[in-house]
């Protein structure tokens, strides 16, 4: 039986053994750390070269630099000019016209009742006590005055002669009247020197006159107004040239409304004549804008003639020319005119308003009245019948 001892060369291999696998433990440990190491310093190396490659490209791009407050002026664009848009001003002009003020009388009928007695009595504003205002509430105003407002003495032979006394022109204040015709037959009747007196009696109570050689141009709510009388018994190529000629001045002065006053026809007749047709076509042919008229002492008909109005004859009106007239009906034709912008619309309006020459019935009191109810319709119903008997009475669908 060997012992423990009894091979050391066996024991020292052993060791030897050991030892060689301790170095190539070592050795693998060794070459697997290398390894790693170089791995991780490859790794580091390849992300800090793709860091510079970014860093680098990033260099190149172009950089916006910073926008410099103080010192870049700022890019101002022309304003868009919008077109104007200007607003459109609306304007009405309210025109009324009434027939004959023959505020006087003649010599022979300064009796008690006459229209001189009257004044004496009850004082100037006595005739205008009952126009309610009408004249004073529209735009302008329009009357024939058939009176020589004078003293003179010297007078025209002939019937009648109307004279009344110059203070008399304040009647027409009181009433809100702006201007009368004086173009008739007996503006005249106290001769030249009378309608002079005439003249300057307006002049003083500041009422405009037309008629003539004269007409009157008024400018109301930035609209100039221009009127114009005449004595049409007679259609004359003199008198045709005249009314051209007149119309078209006032059309170079601006005037936007037209107003022509005849006075002609027949007395006591209620149909116009052909002569007052003739001449009212042929005004408003040449630019008048309305015509109205007065002498047959008696309501004529309305005529719508290419989109304006005639008036033929609107009647007695505060008449002292007779102490009790047999046909007190009167009207006042009123027609209100459109502008757009300054410029005369094609919108249609009128009106007639009924009258009385009398606010009594059994005599002439030369204070007329507006009339209601019953009596106004009556005179309206009297107005459309002779208004048929001319054209029609198309013209009351323009009743407003």
């Amino acid at each position: 039986m060997r012992s423990k001892n009894s091979n050391p060369r066996r024991s020292k291999n052993k060791k030897f053994v050991v030892w060689m696998m301790i170095l190539a433990l070592f050795g693998c440990i060794t070459i697997i750390s290398h390894y790693v190491y170089s791995t991780i310093v490859n790794h580091h190396e390849s992300l800090t070269e793709n860091k510079e490659d970014i860093k680098s490209s990033e260099d190149k791009s172009p950089v916006k630099k910073p926008e410099n407050k103080s010192d870049d002026k700022p890019i101002v664009k022309p304003p868009v000019k919008k077109p104007e848009v200007k607003p459109v001003t609306e304007t009405t002009i309210k025109v009324s016209a009434a027939g004959d003020f023959t505020i006087g009388t003649d010599e022979n009928f300064y009796f008690t009742g006459s229209f001189v007695d009257e004044a004496n009595k009850h004082g100037l504003d006595h005739f205008v006590k009952r126009l309610d205002n009408i004249f004073k509430q529209d735009d302008f105003t329009t009357v024939n005055l058939e009176t020589a407002l004078t003293k003179a003495t010297k007078k025209a032979v002939k019937k009648f002669r109307f004279k009344g006394d110059p203070s008399y022109a304040k009647i027409l204040t009181f009433g809100g009247i702006e201007a009368v015709n004086l173009a008739n037959n007996h503006s005249h009747d106290y001769l030249q020197k009378g309608y002079e007196d005439t003249i300057n009696s307006l002049q003083k109570q500041k009422i405009g006159y037309f008629g003539y050689n004269d007409s009157y141009v008024t400018t109301v709510k930035g609209i100039k107004i221009g009127a114009l009388g005449y004595e049409g018994w007679n259609d004359s190529p003199e008198l045709r040239v005249k009314i051209n000629n007149d119309i078209q001045r006032l059309r170079k002065a601006g005037a936007k409304i037209v107003l022509i006053n005849f006075h002609w026809g027949i007395e006591r007749v209620y149909v116009p004549n052909q002569t007052q047709k003739n001449l009212a076509h042929y005004a408003i042919d040449h630019g008048a804008d309305l015509i109205v008229g007065h002498h047959p002492h008696v309501v004529q008909g309305i005529e719508e003639y290419k989109g304006k109005f005639i008036a033929y004859s609107l009647g007695n009106f505060m008449f002292g020319g007779n102490k009790n007239p047999s046909d007190k009906d009167t009207f006042v034709f009123q027609q209100t005119f459109h502008f757009k912008n300054n410029t005369l619309t094609n919108q249609k309006q009128i009106k007639v308003v009924p009258f009385s020459v009398s606010s009594v019935s059994y005599r002439n009191n030369y204070q007329p009245m507006l009339l209601k109810g019953s009596e106004a319709k009556r005179v309206k119903n009297k107005i459309i019948q002779v208004s048929n008997k001319i054209n029609g009475s198309a013209w009351t669908k323009y009743e407003k």
